[in-house]
């Protein structure tokens, strides 16, 4: 895509006080918690968040790198803003995350009415940059190769009041053959126990009751300074915090799965019954051409462990179908496992190639075909199952933390929807009740990608639901979102 360079005259000085602001945010949970500390800083320095219909005056784009078609969903998005910066004088773009910090350079070419392009190591330059950019009426672009400042030190502006992301870590050090992340994000950072307990309960004390950890490698943390119990022991001291109901974290590494973390969850009272644990291949051969240090029989030995200790647990999974070299008889291997693990759920991806990474390079790149029919299969397999164990739902009790939003909409009701603590979605019966509120119902019906309830049993008015309310008679107009789900990079 080309397009002629806007005229700087046509930016006016305009300062940051009172300008407003809109962020995009493209990928994982990390780049949610990053874009929620961009919000933080860009309020810092007056700048206000634009209403849901409004044109914002510095749109962000935060973005991801894992899959092709990020780079397509980008510049579809830059291009469709091109027109409307022509006809607002002194309006900005701004693009950071992964994507940013592998095209650098390549994002200005490609779109040359962007001002500014920072990378994932220095969120914090962003204010900096715009204001440079206004001033000199030309792009900046920053790109630091290393981490100077934890995200999670700078200022927050959270979408939930009841719900946070806290990331333990940043960066992996893994190489797997077919990911970009460790060279975008750089080799695992890991903050310091006590920064990340004091960070947990300052958000319990303004009304958040569930926190999910973040981290590349969630399960690793601790590498950096030399403790590999560091992980269960940080699970072990989030169920001593007084009103701290809910925990999650996400994504481990099945490598990393150690016997401490299983009985870490086990023994933690608020530790939910959940387990995002990516498996990628059931092959062999495919995982040691990912060169993902395990292999089939020590995933399940891993899943046995987990529901023997823990035997409500819902496990969830991401499956690359189609990774070079993958024959049918790996793909079965593949669908074999998800037979005997039964997932709850499971993000599916077709293999797509991703410059800068060694599969890329590899030969025996499967028929684009090929690919498609067998995660046809795939997907059938996984909603099948998912069904099944969603139907065994059915009858349960079960305490449902209500999300934001109105929920599913179907002929006969509005439902409102929330997560039981095995985060399955359900959908139930209106009721007296507020996001941060617990609803406790029955399980009455099931579907593969969410349940039903249609008897309400009882409502436990909470902090976080008193939060919200508050936040909500605050910002009327603005747009909280509860509890949203992404697929993990």
């Amino acid at each position: 895509m080309t397009a002629e360079t806007l005229p700087s005259e046509t930016l006016p000085a305009l300062p940051a006080a009172g300008r407003t602001y809109q962020i995009r945010t493209f990928g994982c949970q990390m780049n949610m918690h990053d874009s929620e500390r961009i919000a933080g800083l860009l309020e810092a320095c007056g700048y206000v968040r634009a209403g849901d219909d409004e044109p914002a005056d510095v749109v962000v784009f935060n973005t991801c790198a894992v899959r092709e078609n990020a780079d397509n969903r980008l510049y579809g998005n830059l291009g469709q803003l091109y027109p409307v910066k022509k006809t607002r004088p002194g309006m900005q773009i701004a693009v950071g995350g992964c994507l940013a910090q592998k095209d650098r350079g390549e994002i200005v070419r490609r779109a040359p009415w962007v001002d500014v392009v920072f990378g994932t190591h220095n969120l914090d330059a962003l204010p900096v940059l715009l204001e440079r950019a206004r001033i000199a009426h030309e792009a900046q672009v920053e790109i630091r190769e290393s981490l100077e400042v934890f995200p999670s030190t700078l200022p927050s502006k959270r979408e939930s009041a009841y719900a946070a992301w806290v990331a333990i870590s940043v960066g992996c050090n893994n190489t797997c053959t077919f990911c970009i992340v460790p060279r975008l994000r750089g080799r695992e950072r890991d903050r310091r126990p006590g920064d990340i307990l004091r960070e947990i309960q300052t958000l319990v004390a303004d009304g958040v009751i569930e926190v999910t950890l973040l981290g590349q490698n969630v399960n690793s943390y601790g590498v950096e300074f030399g403790d590999r119990y560091a992980f269960g022991k940080l699970l072990r001291a989030c169920g001593r915090i007084d009103g701290l109901e809910r925990v999650r974290f996400t994504s481990p590494h099945p490598h990393d799965f150690t016997d401490d973390v299983i009985d870490a969850m086990a023994e933690t009272p608020n530790v939910m019954p959940q387990l995002h644990l990516p498996l990628q291949s059931g092959s062999d051969a495919v995982l040691r051409r990912m060169r993902r240090s395990y292999r089939k029989q020590k995933y399940l030995d891993i899943v046995e462990k987990i529901r023997a200790a823990i035997p409500d647990v819902a496990i969830t999974t991401d499956i690359i179908v189609g990774f070079p070299g993958e024959t049918e008889e790996d793909f079965a291997e593949t669908l074999d496992v998800v037979r005997r693990v039964r997932f709850a759920g499971a993000f599916t991806f077709q293999y797509s190639k991703r410059p800068g990474t060694p599969a890329a390079e590899m030969p025996d790149q499967v028929p684009p075909e090929t690919v498609a029919e067998r995660f046809g299969r795939l997907v059938a397999l996984v909603d099948e199952i998912a069904l099944e164990e969603n139907r065994s739902q059915v009858g349960k009790v079960v305490d449902v933390l209500i999300g934001e939003g109105e929920g599913r909409k179907d002929e006969r009701t509005h439902r409102m929807s929330g997560r039981a603590p095995d985060n399955r979605l359900v959908h139930l019966q209106p009721a007296d009740a507020r996001p941060g509120d617990v609803v406790t119902v029955e399980i009455t019906h099931a579907a593969p990608h969410y349940l039903v309830a249609d008897r309400v049993l009882g409502v436990r008015r909470t902090r976080a639901g008193d939060a919200w309310e508050a936040r909500h008679r605050a910002e009327p107009t603005g747009v909280l979102l509860g509890m949203p789900t992404f697929r993990p990079a």
